[in-house]
């Protein structure tokens, strides 16, 4: 985070209501809310607990949502994505955008879940999705903060996939080493130290999931030492 802080969230917050409650398709939902001014707080405290760990936030959205789960249809979610990216676009440096836009998604996926799917639908691999794709890094266009440690947050895991070429992951004190090579792919875990090494031309990207996503990958990284 660049410097976002709990004005930012709470002018990001007040700035997308104010879409959503005129917008054709999600205000009718929101028109159960009798007192905004309080809602506002509620909902500036939420994100603000979610984006800065303030613990502000003391309630279960997920359970409030599903008391007037008749309102909603699941295509509201992408809608309400779409509002939010362009609230925090305007409002927020690219970095933080990214952060709550990322965050929102995972939120939307967990309620969508949540109030939309049956006992029957809930195969964990048919509905584990990242909520957010890189575009293609090659070994001229990797971020150089990838080369050095550096960390996931606590609630999120990737999935790295190479296209063609190949490159090192170290992962703690080195005392995990893999090659990652083309057409294979590795899960890096939650507030795990890592980094990668170029080892020659590679093209690759990353996943990014709230949930481990063990079971999509072909665990067949060439192991280089323990």
């Amino acid at each position: 985070m660049e410097g976002l802080d709990q004005q930012q969230i709470g002018q990001v917050v007040r700035r997308f209501y104010d879409r959503v409650r005129v917008d054709e398709e999600l205000g009718p939902v929101f028109s159960v809310v009798e007192d905004w001014d309080e809602h506002l707080v509620r909902l500036s405290e939420f994100w603000s607990s979610v984006t800065l760990m303030t613990g502000q936030y003391k309630g279960n959205p997920l359970a409030m949502h599903l008391v007037h789960i008749d309102r909603f249809k699941p295509e509201m979610f992408e809608r309400w994505l779409t509002l939010w990216r362009a609230t925090t676009d305007e409002l927020l440096s690219s970095a933080d955008a990214s952060l709550l836009q990322a965050k929102a998604a995972r939120i939307a996926g967990r309620f969508r879940m949540a109030m939309f799917t049956t006992f029957d639908e809930m195969s964990p691999v048919s509905h584990l999705r990242p909520y957010r794709t890189s575009c293609e890094f090659t070994d001229q266009s990797l971020p150089p903060v990838l080369h050095h440690e550096h960390r996931l947050d606590q609630e999120t895991w990737a999935i790295v996939r190479v296209r063609t070429g190949e490159i090192q992951y170290l992962e703690g004190a080195h005392s995990k080493t893999l090659l990652i090579e083309a057409g294979t792919a590795t899960v890096v875990p939650p507030d795990t130290p890592h980094r990668f090494e170029i080892v020659g031309p590679v093209a690759l990207t990353f996943e990014f999931y709230d949930r481990n996503p063990a079971s999509l990958v072909h665990l067949n990284e060439r192991k280089i030492h323990a």
